[in-house]
């Protein structure tokens, strides 16, 4: 998952709407940087309309944002991964003034003034300052500048009351604490090693719901009972307060987006994003879903045979969560994957350096480990596990950028796997260039004193993926803040992560790494081979539930008026689009963070594996360790950033139109 940075978000998408100077609090953990940032604003007043230029008005404006969130990142990112509670609540604190002054920023009628007086001097610009123009104009349409006083001020007090809300929505997710109490006899199955990491009061053990706890239950627990009440505490995280928060959400966000003459959140959302409509995006899902849901009708069947046989019960129905345990037992009773003994070839210390090795030789870099002098570079490490790489191009010996890795889970950290970029490629004024700053955050389960942490396959999937934005903010070259790393369309920004999973499916890639834990012999021939085989076991049933997520996005964003009980909304549709039965008093949405900053563009996980799966033929046809290969994706795609439109990139580095049967191969369907 890719989390864009604070500012560059919100000065992108905020519905803003002030008329006048920010209100920056006293008390406020970013204060000065505010404040420093209203001084540039006054700069930028200050010129004579006569005396516009690029430079002094739509350029001052992008060095105006960087800057600000080169002073006030960090510590809106510690809210995330911080475990001093004080932190966090800084970090916490610093987002929503940050957003607060951005807000009233966008809306400023002096700043839009002058950047209009600038525009009507009709300049002639070429590329990203021309882009930068467009965009910041169009931008500014879509804060409601057409709109009259009265209707700004309304649209103002909405977006502040959202972004209150989203904040305190995700911080809700981030500290939810719930342990669920288990009996040895419902965590059957179980190794010793992952018990001994749950805690135990009175026999009973309280298994928490972090990645690298939740998941093995998922997998190899052999009592239902145990999958099945993990999975239900699991689907309520966030709880009860969360869902009156986001029905507030929901019902602010279409009224904002009706003052703006949208006919929902929606269509505001992807007008900006490859898809351009709501319409669109439901186009491509009725395209797909047919295709898709043949192979989940086989998919379901077979997974229904197995619990079947496996539990002597020939009446046994498939629930949500039997699909991971089945899928385990199908891999291994068809194609000898034994998903255990996998995980054994994948101690983390390994793919670190395999990742390493790869990303290096493939794009011309190198990293050198810069955690001892932290300090040094202006950092401050927030956690132990926490490790500082400098990355280095190769042919040239120029640094160009650092990344954090935090990759273990803790207390009241944030619970998924994202990369954050912190500060944004960038060339000043006097061509001065501001190197990148990435940080990818995981929850792998850490090492123990006789056992190196063992990554399951998926997790090494996810490393490769989150990597793979981590080098799309890193080997920026894009001029401009607004257009540089991942700023890029929201449907097309998961394609080069989704693209670089395809690395640990070759058996060229895992030769390099994939070695035993303790013997150090590389991952057998006919152990790859059987996880090739296995890899579209079940891919049809995956697939729908990724609809099923990105169409109840849809659905609470397209509702009239913002009206709709998401909890119904969500079961019904489960039952729709999924082949279990829903399952009542459960409420992912309530823990379903993408509905804070990604609304309404969760459809874009699959619309943009379609751009991924086509952009992987280059590789398939030159090697997956070919350094040309990589030097050329390098160039088209990583280094450009935004500074082109998405569809325009994928054709230029494709020489072609996009085509949909690659996307189709890769779920198992034929085109």
């Amino acid at each position: 998952m890719q989390m864009r940075h604070q500012i560059g978000l919100l000065a992108a998408t905020l519905l803003a709407t002030a008329t006048a100077a920010a209100q920056i609090p006293k008390e406020s953990p970013v204060r000065e940087a505010l404040q420093n940032a209203e001084a540039r604003v006054n700069e930028i007043l200050a010129v004579p309309d006569g005396q516009r230029n690029f430079e002094n008005t739509i350029g001052a404006i992008d060095d105006l944002l960087a800057t600000l969130e080169n002073e006030t990142n960090m510590t809106m990112f510690l809210a995330y991964v911080s475990p001093d509670a004080e932190v966090r609540a800084r970090g916490t604190q610093a987002e929503q003034d940050a957003t607060n002054f951005l807000i009233d920023l966008q809306k400023r009628e002096d700043l839009y003034k002058a950047v209009r007086a600038y525009a009507d001097t009709n300049p002639q610009l070429e590329g990203e300052p021309a882009r930068a123009l467009a965009h910041t104009l169009r931008d500014y349409r879509r804060a409601g500048m057409e709109l009259s006083p009265a209707q700004r001020e309304k649209l103002t007090t909405i977006q502040k009351e959202i972004a209150r809300l989203g904040i305190e929505f995700e911080k809700n997710i981030r500290e939810d604490e719930t342990r669920v109490p288990l009996t040895r006899e419902e965590l059957a199955g179980m190794s010793d090693d992952w018990l001994a990491t749950q805690p135990q009061t009175a026999g009973i053990y309280l298994v928490g719901l972090d990645y690298p706890s939740f998941i093995p239950v998922q997998d190899y627990c052999e009592n239902e009972t145990g999958r099945k009440k993990t999975w239900i505490a699991y689907k309520r995280r966030g709880g009860k307060e969360n869902i009156k928060l986001l029905e507030q959400i929901l019902k602010l966000r279409a009224e904002a987006a009706g003052l703006l003459n949208y006919a929902h959140p929606a269509d505001y959302e992807t007008e900006v994003k490859m898809a351009k409509s709501a319409a669109e995006v439901m186009k491509f899902y009725e395209k797909v879903r047919p295709l898709v849901r043949r192979k989940a009708k086989l998919d379901h069947a077979e997974f229904v045979a197995a619990k079947r046989a496996h539990t002597g019960n020939p009446e046994a129905t498939l629930h949500p969560w039997d699909y991971s345990f089945y899928e385990k037992r199908l891999a291994q009773s068809k194609y000898a994957v034994d998903a255990k003994r996998i995980q054994e070839y994948f101690p983390l210390d390994r793919v670190f350096d395999g990742l390493f090795s790869i990303t290096q030789s493939l794009y011309g870099l190198e990293y050198r480990e810069a955690t001892d002098r932290a300090a040094d570079l202006g950092w401050e490490l927030w956690h132990e596990d926490v490790r500082l790489f400098e990355v280095y191009d190769a042919d040239s010996g120029t640094r160009i950028g650092e990344f954090f890795l935090d990759l273990h889970p803790r207390d009241n950290k944030y619970g998924h796997a994202a990369q954050w970029g912190l500060r944004q490629h960038k060339i000043w004024s006097g061509d001065k260039v501001q190197t990148p700053v990435a940080a990818l955050v995981c929850n792998f389960t850490k090492p123990t004193a006789d056992k190196p942490a063992l990554l399951t396959h998926d997790e090494v999937e996810t490393f490769f993926h989150e990597f793979g934005h981590c080098l799309h903010t890193l080997l920026s070259k894009a001029q401009m803040f607004q257009f540089s790393g991942t700023n890029v369309a929201r449907d097309f920004v998961e394609a080069p992560s989704q693209m670089f999973e395809h690395w640990v499916w070759d058996a060229e890639v895992l030769g390099t790494f994939a070695r035993h834990y303790k013997t150090g012999e590389p991952l057998p021939q006919e152990m790859l081979d059987g996880m090739v085989a296995a890899k579209n076991l079940g891919s049809g049933m995956l697939a729908e539930h990724q609809f099923y997520y990105g169409l109840v996005d849809m659905a609470y964003h397209t509702a009239p008026g913002g009206e709709v009980d998401t909890t119904k909304v969500g079961l019904e549709l489960f039952d729709e689009i999924e082949l279990y039965d829903s399952v009542p008093e459960t409420y992912f949405q309530a823990s379903f963070g993408h509905l804070v900053g990604y609304q309404a563009g969760y459809y874009g996980y699959m619309w943009s594996r379609v751009f991924a799966e086509d952009m992987f033929q280059r590789f398939q046809e030159l090697g997956m360790l070919d350094p040309q290969a990589g030097r050329y994706y390098r160039d088209k795609i990583l280094a450009r950033g935004g500074t082109l439109d998405a569809a325009d990139l994928v054709k230029d580095y494709l020489g072609r139109e996009p085509r949909m049967e690659p996307f189709l191969k890769s779920l198992g369907l034929e085109p």
